[in-house]
């Protein structure tokens, strides 16, 4: 008896062994899309009233969590009895991040005065709605990159068997929305962090310079993760369609990847925002007759 527990235990641990060194290795392949999902989640977090923003990260984090429980059963279904069904899944994925980030830059562009003024209407008169809407698209964005996060880790164990597979999908994933909300946490609530430093120091010394200069900081971070998010955007998707769209794949051999996907993103954004913004007009002509 007592050996029989000994051997499972023996065999659990070999378990863990395995998944520990799969799940290292899916980290270190998923690292870079970890970082996009990081860069677009925080500028998503952002524009709060300063008591929202910890209740908004949290509303998003369960969505994140949500997603991977829908996300992990599917993709490891899909790719025993339909591999191919997962490129179409990220290519729709690659339009919606195309459209959203080439959205940003065309307001930006073109509509930011009369936007700026519209959101801040927004918030004076329906502030719950307009903090709903934007947790929704923060939850959706934050689906597809958990697809491509979930795809790239299980890429990397897909010579081991289906139990291995899975924990390390679960770990990764789960180390991914813990990870990215966390330090999205910590960003938005840097200025708060500065303040109790000014206090603690009796606005004197080393820890007062420090504190100081997070409170000035977090608008100039909050900024550049809106430029840096946006830009995250048009690099993912470009990604998406590079690695799975063959045409794409083998166009350009000599640029480098960057760019390559960078272009292609803008391209691809150009189009869907064309295409979405002719589909508004057609349906807007309709409802008025």
């Amino acid at each position: 008896m007592a050996s029989g527990i000994f051997a499972v235990l023996d065999d659990i641990a070999a378990l863990m062994d395995d998944v520990a060194v799969a799940s290292k290795i899916a980290t270190r392949k998923t690292a870079a899309i970890l970082g996009d999902d990081l860069a677009v989640n925080a500028e998503k977090a952002t524009g709060f009233v300063s008591s929202r923003e910890l209740p908004v990260i949290w509303a998003i984090t369960k969505g994140s969590f949500l997603n991977k429980l829908i996300i992990i059963p599917i993709v490891i279904i899909l790719n025993i009895i339909f591999p191919e069904a997962i490129k179409f899944i990220l290519i729709i994925g690659g339009c919606y991040l195309a459209y959203e980030g080439m959205e940003k830059i065309v307001e930006f562009l073109f509509h930011h005065k009369g936007k700026v003024h519209e959101v801040s209407e927004k918030k004076d008169e329906t502030g719950k709605a307009a903090e709903k809407a934007k947790i929704k698209s923060a939850v959706i964005t934050d689906f597809i990159l958990s697809i491509e996060i979930v795809i790239i880790a299980l890429s990397t164990v897909l010579d081991e068997n289906l139990g291995i597979q899975i924990i390390t999908v679960a770990v990764v994933a789960t180390i991914a929305t813990i990870g990215v909300y966390g330090i999205v946490a910590l960003i938005v609530r840097m200025d708060d962090a500065g303040y109790k430093l000014i206090r603690l120091s009796d606005n004197q010394g080393f820890l007062s310079w420090l504190g100081r200069t997070m409170v000035r900081a977090l608008p100039v971070v909050i900024r550049l993760l809106g430029i840096i998010g946006t830009i995250a955007l048009i690099l993912v998707s470009g990604g998406i369609f590079v690695h799975n769209v063959d045409i794409l794949h083998h166009i350009l051999p000599g640029l480098p990847a960057v760019v390559k996907e960078f272009v292609i993103g803008i391209i691809a954004g150009i189009i869907m925002v064309v295409v979405i913004t002719g589909i508004k007009k057609i349906l807007s002509l309709f409802k008025k007759k």
